[in-house]
């Protein structure tokens, strides 16, 4: 059966932040995701998702400074330490909040910086995240973004993240599978699912091009999401999308899935 989460960073923002989780349950979300929990205590979060029957499903490691155009540290080279930090801070809230999934973004590469050292630093955060996070039974993911939207962005294809976690080789490190970007980059999304779908530890959708509903665009939702829950995919599909007008209003493509988890 499949479960939806809906995001907040991005859905409901026709409310004020706290008042989204109140707005999803009303529209019959069991669960939540967003970006960053951080300019909020953990507390109070806590509070909107039991208030509203909610689980928290993801949300992201600390970026760096995201209002000045960064997109992760992970693979950073001299961020080692702030990294580290930042896992400590997101593992706190995530004990607050019951999350199970953390995403790490790995960052940007600057033209003519090493790639080869990039990953490296990758890697080496990548297992001490991994480490930490195992003893308080979280996975850590990671996520390839396409490079449109994210000029710059280190990870970009489903293959390479997986060789990522391969080389990592730590139980609970996955890749974040997300549709709207997978189809930007590489296309022939199904054969990646069926190829990847042990080494998959969250799943997002948007439609593709525009990143509305997912009954827009070039991708056939329906199929892929039957091929997903006929692979037996158990987590969350986050639904990372701007809808178009209002977002209840465009919550049509939910109501058979919301009908079958009664």
């Amino acid at each position: 059966m499949l479960r939806f989460a809906a995001n907040l960073t991005m859905m409901y923002t026709e409310h004020a932040f706290l008042d989204r989780f109140a707005a999803a349950a009303k529209d019959g979300f069991k669960a939540v995701e967003y970006l960053f929990p951080y300019d909020f205590p953990a507390a109070e979060l806590k509070t909107r998702l039991d208030e509203n029957g909610l689980t928290q499903a993801l949300f992201n490691a600390p970026p760096g400074d995201w209002a000045g155009g960064e997109r992760g540290i992970a693979s950073l080279p001299g961020r080692e330490d702030e990294f580290r930090r930042g896992i400590d801070t997101a593992l706190g809230y995530a004990r607050v909040l019951g999350n199970r999934r953390l995403h790490v973004m790995a960052g940007l590469i600057a033209a003519g910086e090493s790639r080869e050292r990039h990953r490296e630093v990758y890697l080496q955060n990548l297992a001490y995240a991994a480490n930490v996070a195992q003893a308080e039974g979280i996975t850590i993911v990671i996520e390839p973004i396409n490079t449109r939207d994210f000029p710059g962005f280190f990870l970009n294809r489903q293959d390479d993240a997986q060789s990522v976690c391969a080389a990592v080789g730590a139980p609970n490190l996955k890749v974040q599978f997300d549709c709207y970007h997978c189809q930007i980059v590489e296309g022939d999304l199904a054969v990646k699912l069926k190829r990847d779908i042990a080494g998959i530890g969250h799943i997002q959708i948007a439609g593709v091009p525009e990143r509305h509903e997912p009954d827009t665009g070039e991708l056939n939702y329906p199929y892929l999401l039957d091929l997903i829950d006929s692979l037996g995919y158990d987590g969350y599909i986050g639904c990372e999308y701007r809808p178009r007008a209002g977002t209840s209003a465009g919550l049509g493509w939910l109501k058979p899935y919301l009908r079958d988890a009664l």
